[in-house]
């Protein structure tokens, strides 16, 4: 059927009436900040966007692109009441959605607010996309495909076929970038004889040379510039805390690549200790440091430092702290700080960190043989 022109300049009209009614409470909401800063116009700017036209959702999503936290979460409120509604009324603009979803351009976030709204309103389809996400930039999508394929595997073995089920699992452990997965799926391979090289898959780095104790009395050796900081000369020591300094060769057997100093060491308190590697990279490329460390630490790249913390003891996670570097083709230089502190409590005794280099999906970078 032809659309006659007039009634193709009034909808060219309405749409662009649309978008333009939104660009200024979608950039108020973009704008508020910590501290109660723009939450007045902020406020007055959702009312506007929460009765927005449905079609506009994707427009919403994309506001989503680069804001900060707490934008961010008005946004997501924002895009859940016009969705509800559009559900509900089954107005929801799937194809623009879905569009949206497919475009790996577009910050993870929105992304899988996006998925989620397939999710409900046509579950038929989120089914049929969920395959093509195992191999998503996004960690939190492609939680879908593996959970899928985990599930398959178990119903698989359920019924007896035990090499489709390691077909199955392995096939997620491929996507798999979570830590709860990736633990819940080598346990199912290991069962089935087929046993995962943890440290490869998550890229810890488990070589190492070691030396301590620096003192870290009252704190001071956080701050405090000792000789590996200004030169790195394995075979030199120094006047450590109550004893000699010098470097060791260490390497690390815990699935979860944990350098503990208290080792080699034994349990000191008060002290600091350094640990340096050489990573070899093919090429020269994006990548993120990530690290989990309970004590003081700092972490230096070719002789930049990257990142600090002086905090002790309030817990340690896989990728707790994430941290964006350029690896240069070839050789690359990593120092790491780290410092223990005069607690005595059974649960301050730890004086380790875990170190592993990936991408931003968490897929493993391994160093050039």
């Amino acid at each position: 059927m032809k659309i006659p022109r007039t009634a193709l300049l009034s909808l060219l009209f309405v749409s662009h009436s649309s978008a333009a009614s939104l660009e200024q409470p979608l950039a108020a909401l973009r704008a508020v900040q910590k501290e109660g800063e723009g939450n007045e116009k902020a406020t007055a700017a959702w009312q506007q966007i929460a009765k927005a036209d449905p079609a506009t959702l994707p427009e919403i999503l994309a506001a989503m692109n680069g804001a900060n936290p707490l934008a961010e979460n008005w946004l997501r409120a924002a895009i859940g009441v016009v969705a509800d509604q559009a559900i509900a009324a089954k107005k929801l603009p799937v194809e623009a959605v879905q569009a949206f979803l497919m475009d790996t351009k577009n910050s993870a976030a929105p992304r899988v607010v996006a998925f989620d709204l397939i999710q409900r309103a046509k579950p038929e389809l989120a089914e049929k996309i969920t395959p093509q996400l195992l191999e998503d930039p996004s960690s939190e999508l492609r939680r879908h495909p593996v959970s899928k394929l985990t599930s398959a595997g178990d119903e698989a073995l359920a019924q007896g076929k035990k090499d489709a089920a390691l077909t199955a699992f392995q096939q997620a452990m491929k996507g798999a970038r979570d830590e709860d997965q990736i633990k819940d799926l080598a346990k199912k391979l290991k069962d089935l004889g087929s046993p995962v090289d943890l440290p490869t898959h998550f890229g810890f780095v488990r070589s190492w040379k070691l030396i301590a104790p620096f003192t870290n009395v009252e704190r001071k050796g956080f701050d405090t510039v000792f000789p590996p900081e200004e030169k790195i000369d394995l075979t030199a020591t120094y006047p450590g805390k109550n004893t000699e300094a010098k470097w060791i060769d260490y390497t690390s057997t815990d699935e979860y690549g944990q350098i503990d100093f208290n080792k080699p060491y034994t349990m000191l308190k008060e002290v600091t200790g350094y640990a340096y590697t050489e990573f070899e990279s093919g090429e020269e490329r994006e990548a993120q440091i990530r690290l989990g460390c309970k004590n003081g630490w700092k972490v230096w790249l070719n002789g930049q430092l990257i990142f600090a913390r002086d905090e002790y003891h309030r817990g340690a996670k896989l990728d707790q702290y994430k941290l964006p570097v350029k690896l240069q083709k070839g050789k690359n230089k990593i120092l790491v700080k780290c410092c223990q502190n005069e607690q005595t409590e059974t649960w301050t005794v730890e004086w380790q960190f875990q170190l592993r280099i990936c991408d931003e999906t968490g897929t493993a970078i391994l160093a050039k043989k």
